[in-house]
């Protein structure tokens, strides 16, 4: 089923459930989804709707803590709440196990050991994590810590 008609039976039920948080979130992951395929010239493809969905969950992330430097905790809740519904979307995240066995897979496949190399490496590294939820920042720095 594709990810647009999903949010669509999500949002239906939590109009019959008179869930007016989760609706107004899933109203707005909707929003999102519609205008990239509006804006786009191909189709939506799970590619696409995948990086809608991490611009969504790191704008809320910005947002949480702003509201918390500026001493608005009810606001930022509030933006943690929107994040994690979304994160209930993408799929399942790589576990520590599997992105080190992917970096040492990738080291091996690609025999590069120089750190002016690490974008072959990361590259190698997540083509192997395909399919998982992976933080690229965080790839990043334990790829530039087994290449320091």
């Amino acid at each position: 089923m594709a990810l647009i008609d999903q949010v669509q039976q999500d949002m239906v039920a939590a109009m019959k459930n008179r869930e007016e948080a989760r609706l107004s979130a899933l109203r707005m992951i909707k929003a999102a989804l519609m205008k990239q395929k509006v804006d786009s010239p191909k189709p939506l493809d799970d590619a696409a709707e995948m990086q809608v969905l991490k611009s969504l969950i790191k704008q809320r992330a910005d947002a949480a803590e702003m509201f918390r430097r500026g001493g608005r905790e009810d606001q930022a809740a509030k933006e943690d709440a929107e994040r994690i519904l979304i994160e209930a979307y993408l799929p399942a995240a790589a576990s520590e196990a599997e992105i080190e066995a992917a970096i040492a897979g990738a080291m091996a496949e690609t025999g590069i050991t120089a750190q002016k190399q690490m974008g072959v490496v990361m590259k190698a590294t997540q083509a192997r994590l395909k399919g998982k939820t992976v933080d690229g920042k965080a790839l990043s720095e334990k790829v530039r810590a087994r290449l320091a």
